[in-house]
């Protein structure tokens, strides 16, 4: 898989998780994939939100690593 097949996948799993996060006030954006790393920007409630990490980790990044199975982590940044 090229780079721009895997940014394509992560913006599909990016598309299947974001209803949830608009349905808190929140959202999310794909600010750089770097090797086997991808880092998202969470944007709204989603910044100030007590349980963003347990997001992050058991929403987002699973369904990451489901369309793109060759990532290894997502982190979030500023």
């Amino acid at each position: 898989m090229n780079i721009k097949e895997i940014e394509s996948n992560v913006q599909k799993a990016l598309d299947e998780i974001r209803p949830f996060l608009i349905a808190d006030g929140g959202d999310i954006s794909l600010v750089e994939i770097k090797s086997d790393i991808v880092k998202v920007k969470l944007l709204g409630a989603c910044t100030d939100c007590s349980v963003n990490k347990m997001t992050l980790k058991s929403g987002v990044e699973a369904t990451i690593k489901r369309f793109v199975p060759q990532i290894k982590e997502v982190i979030s940044v500023n």
